[in-house]
């Protein structure tokens, strides 16, 4: 299936690396002109950037703090002057530290929950009224199957992205009537995440055994996904959880 965001803005939080690059890449390539943000990757979202105009798209960033009211506004205000009216916004910004539930720090788990949910919230706020005076809109979520059976050592990711689920729901309730819709992407194992955490073969061999496809994920896979929430093709579809997982959990 063709998607085709032509005419379309996205703003694609933490968009310089992994998931979230390819979430960018991929919307510029369906036509929306995209503004991602990064938070000290300057050099890397300007790589995405360069990647996206030098397709034929349209594509800028913003530094932004995904926890601070003010930085967002500001950010969404250089989106809109340099591209015009929000119509999508992708809540991709977060973190992990896996560590064993008796030894996560108190810091840490306000750290996760400040990025992970506290950020999604703040940002769909921030965009719910300008894609209401737009006329509508889509708000995706990038969940992760840690929020639907918990990790062993991600009790506070995990607690993080099952809030997400929630808060997108509530969203989508909230935002029907403006003619906004919202849904998250519960993602499985992505074997570039999991490389960039540092994980060894032998525990990436192990966890792709679990999973009915007989492998791990790939970054384009769940930005497809993210395409396709974001597009009409997907106008009936809200307050849902798409998993793309691989059969890692049904």
């Amino acid at each position: 299936m063709a998607i085709d965001l032509q005419g379309r803005v996205a703003f694609v939080t933490g968009g310089s690396r992994g998931i979230g690059r390819a979430i960018a890449i991929r919307l510029g390539g369906a036509g929306a002109a995209v503004a991602l943000t990064y938070r000290v990757e300057g050099d890397a979202a300007a790589a995405v950037v360069a990647e996206i105009v030098s397709a034929g798209g349209r594509a800028t960033a913003f530094p932004m703090e995904v926890t601070d009211r003010t930085s967002i506004e500001a950010a969404l205000d250089g989106a809109e002057a340099t591209f015009g009216p929000l119509s999508i916004l992708v809540n991709n910004a977060g973190i992990n530290k896996p560590t064993d539930f008796d030894r996560i720090e108190e810091a840490d788990w306000d750290s996760i929950m400040a990025v992970n949910l506290k950020g999604p919230f703040l940002c769909s706020q921030a965009a719910l009224p300008r894609m209401a005076k737009a006329g509508g809109g889509a708000i995706v979520n990038i969940g992760s199957v840690s929020g639907q059976y918990g990790g062993p050592r991600t009790a506070h990711y995990a607690a993080s992205k099952a809030g997400l689920i929630s808060l997108g729901q509530v969203i989508a309730r909230f935002g029907a009537a403006s003619g906004v819709r919202c849904n998250t992407v519960a993602a499985g194992l992505i074997g570039s995440e999991m490389a960039a955490a540092g994980m060894q073969s032998a525990a990436v061999q192990q966890a792709a055994a679990g999973i009915v496809a007989g492998r791990l994920g790939e970054a384009r896979e769940v930005a497809d996904a993210v395409a396709f929430l974001a597009s009409d093709e997907a106008s009936y579809i809200t307050a849902q959880t798409v998993n793309v997982n691989g059969g890692l959990y049904f």
